[in-house]
């Protein structure tokens, strides 16, 4: 049984709650490979195709379809049963939240850290945390709602909803967003980056899910093909961290201080992004179970995403491609914090709720 007023006693995978120390895990063989067998990154760079690594492209990919087989565009359907929650949600992600970390990344990497940070790489690392926040999560978000109690039919609709938009407001949002700083990104590079990794992984996803829940059944497809393929994605995303670092090996040696530097603002925007979502859903009087996950849906970024189209559009040695990978080194405690303030404030909020009755 599960504690409802203590959601984060909630079970979590082994992967998931040790994310962070995988990540670390990864930085440290990654920057040793990189700094003691320098030929290796030589050797990778290699296997290149129009700037796009190909052994990096593959792992990614591995990543993010088995993600979007977790995606029932049926569920759009239900749209209606939860407008207000994704009204909240919505907003919160498109029309806030790339802005804000922009804002708050340009501030401190170009100002408060401008001593630490040179002029060219903190425009390499903002362009890193605007990828992240242009990018909203996906699959976990899933361990989040499901850890605070959260609605999984409105997760499910948010996260379906969010998809679609992803389509089209990724490119156009990043492209502008860069823009003000001055880092130019060809249009047809941040396309192709897009249909890469997301539209081609999206249909290859919507595709195999639609045809195996037809063949053998949706019980069979969610508790006995989505978890075959779980140690696929973790697979991949731990050597994709590994060749990042092999390639960032000598920048880390170089400059160990600059990956707290990138936490601090990505931490921040985090914290900010969830109480605007989650204070909003509080003031309309939502119930919590949409309130929580709705914060958590705007605070989580799609990580993986994120990682793809740094390394496509400014390389693997890039400051942005070290700012999406730092991403996923702060993601699991701090959205874990993030599970443990909704589950602390679920009394109040249901007491706040209730005067809406009253």
């Amino acid at each position: 049984m599960t504690d409802k007023t203590n959601p984060s006693k909630k079970r979590m995978g082994v992967f998931e709650r040790y994310l962070s120390v995988w990540v670390v895990l990864c930085i440290a063989v990654g920057t040793l490979i990189g700094n003691a067998w320098p030929e290796v990154a030589t050797t990778l760079s290699k296997f290149t195709y129009a700037q796009i690594s190909i052994p990096v492209a593959i792992l990614i990919w591995l990543m993010i379809y088995p993600m979007m087989l977790q995606i029932d565009f049926a569920s759009l359907r239900k749209v209606g049963d939860a407008r207000q929650g994704l009204v909240v949600t919505t907003v919160t992600n498109w029309l806030i939240k790339p802005f804000t970390m922009y804002a708050i990344a340009w501030f401190f990497f170009t100002i408060v850290f401008a001593q630490w940070i040179a002029p060219d790489l903190a425009r390499e690392y903002l362009a890193g945390a605007v990828l992240l926040g242009a990018a909203p999560c996906t699959a976990m978000v899933f361990v989040w709602s499901y850890l605070a109690d959260g609605d999984p039919a409105y997760t499910l609709v948010q996260v379906a909803l969010n998809d679609l938009i992803l389509l089209f407001a990724f490119a156009p949002i990043v492209m502008f967003l860069l823009g003000l700083s001055d880092i130019l990104v060809p249009y047809n590079t941040i396309i192709l980056s897009v249909a890469l990794f997301v539209v081609v992984p999206l249909v290859a996803g919507w595709i195999s899910r639609t045809q195996l829940i037809k063949r053998k059944g949706l019980e069979w497809f969610d508790k006995t093909f989505l978890p075959a393929l779980a140690p696929v994605t973790i697979a991949a995303l731990l050597a994709t961290l590994i060749i990042i670092f092999i390639f960032q090996g000598q920048v880390i040696v170089a400059n160990p201080l600059h990956i707290v530097l990138i936490a601090i603002p990505l931490t921040i925007q985090t914290y900010f992004i969830f109480a605007i979502a989650y204070g909003w859903a509080w003031l309309w009087r939502l119930p919590h179970p949409v309130g929580a996950p709705a914060g958590f849906v705007g605070a989580s970024n799609f990580f993986e995403l994120a990682v793809a189209v740094a390394i496509s559009l400014f390389g693997l040695y890039s400051g942005a491609a070290l700012a999406t990978v730092v991403g996923v080194l702060v993601e699991v405690p701090v959205m874990l914090s993030l599970v443990w303030i909704a589950g602390r404030t679920r009394e109040k909020y249901l007491a706040h709720v209730a005067t809406k009755s009253a």
